[in-house]
């Protein structure tokens, strides 16, 4: 979870995007999905997790991954579905959580640098960015695909904090996986693994930064 540090030791929080600021995926894109494949849930998961790391790494445009999920489910795809499928992936990961929404844009305002380090495809990063314009006041993106690097590569979180103009030990990265947090923790960062709003509170405050929450 990262060690005990005073406040005044953190310039800067860096946030994963999904399952952080984003909610739980939208049940009824997963369902428009399975539609489009024709796929029950078992199949149609496993194919849309096989290659997801080298759609998040850039090894496949959004596109490509997607004909390769419909190749496994022994489908062939036209532009309509594949434009139908592109748009579905990105309402899955465009629920939000407005409680970590809220306290992003607190620490802005605040002058608190902010940024975003994401494991995700080209073709995701361009449709969250349309549905979330909130995105645009984080002082720096990290988005996995840009870099063929992805979480929990050690490169990437140096990067991050390159892009932040801040020392890795000067960062608070939040991640909703345990092994993105290791890699960050391994890269010298504070870290907390996110679960829930209501246990994150408390998380603060046990690293010794509710004083970040009270911006």
């Amino acid at each position: 979870m990262g060690s005990m540090k005073d406040e005044r030791t953190i310039d800067a929080v860096l946030f994963d995007y999904g399952m952080v600021l984003s909610g739980p995926p939208d049940p009824a894109a997963w369902a428009e999905m399975q539609r489009l494949l024709s796929a029950d849930g078992d199949r149609f998961h496993a194919a849309y997790w096989r290659l997801r790391d080298a759609y998040d790494r850039g090894a496949l445009s959004g596109p490509d991954y997607w004909a390769s999920v419909a190749g496994d489910l022994g489908r062939t795809l036209d532009a309509a579905q594949t434009e139908a499928l592109l748009a579905a992936d990105t309402a899955l990961w465009t629920q939000p959580n407005p409680e970590m929404i809220a306290w992003a844009q607190a620490l802005q305002r605040a002058g608190v640098k902010t940024g975003i380090l994401s494991n995700i495809g080209d073709a995701m990063e361009a449709g969250i960015r349309a549905r979330c314009p909130w995105l645009e006041a984080f002082a720096h993106h990290t988005f996995s695909h840009r870099l063929g690097l992805a979480k929990p590569d050690r490169a990437i979180y140096l990067h991050a904090a390159e892009g932040l103009g801040v020392p890795p030990e000067r960062v608070l990265f939040i991640d909703d996986r345990a092994e993105n947090i290791a890699g960050a923790h391994a890269a010298g960062m504070t870290t907390l693994h996110f679960t829930t709003y209501a246990e994150f509170v408390p998380e603060m405050q046990r690293l010794g930064l509710a004083g970040l929450l009270d911006l």
